[in-house]
């Protein structure tokens, strides 16, 4: 006898199918980790500007990598059912991939807590693509952002995940 496989269920909405921020009062605190990733592609003009530091608005991952990280710490403040959480670490990374002229963002969100960061992750390498877009659009207006997604996650009653293809 097969089983029948079971539709996962939406928890941001309640049974009458309205917005509801989840209930995390007796889930266990433990230690929980993200990881996410994007991409952002360029002209070979640009890229090279950013990738020499000649740029002229000075060094652009510098901004960037702040900017990711005070967006990770703001996410509840963005995406409306996100809790607010106290989060231990936030890492925001660069690799640069010469061969397609796009640069890689990575970021890292830790905490011990009731709920996952996969937000705060997501939204970290969103904010730093963003800014990149923001420093390079006046010699590069037709970037393009792809790619962002959640590469793994740790902790929590579900244990760890990992993307395929990461």
């Amino acid at each position: 006898m097969t089983q029948a496989k079971q539709t996962p269920e939406l928890s941001h909405l309640n049974q009458q199918g309205e917005a509801n921020m989840v209930d995390v009062t007796e889930k266990a605190m433990t230690s929980r980790t993200a990881t996410a990733q994007g991409f952002i592609k360029m002209n070979d003009e640009t890229f090279a500007l950013i990738t020499t530091g000649k740029h002229k608005k000075g060094d652009v991952f510098a901004v960037a990598r702040i900017a990711g990280i005070q967006a990770a710490k703001q996410c509840s403040n963005l995406i409306p059912l996100c809790h607010p959480l106290m989060l231990s670490k936030v890492q925001v990374d660069f690799t640069l991939d010469e061969e397609n002229n796009q640069v890689k963002v990575t970021s890292l969100c830790r905490l011990t807590g009731q709920t996952g960061v996969e937000m705060e992750a997501l939204t970290a390498v969103s904010v730093a693509c963003l800014t990149l877009f923001d420093m390079c659009k006046a010699a590069d207006p037709a970037m393009e952002i792809h790619g962002i997604k959640v590469l793994s996650k740790e902790g929590g009653k579900s244990g760890s995940w990992q993307a395929n293809n990461s």
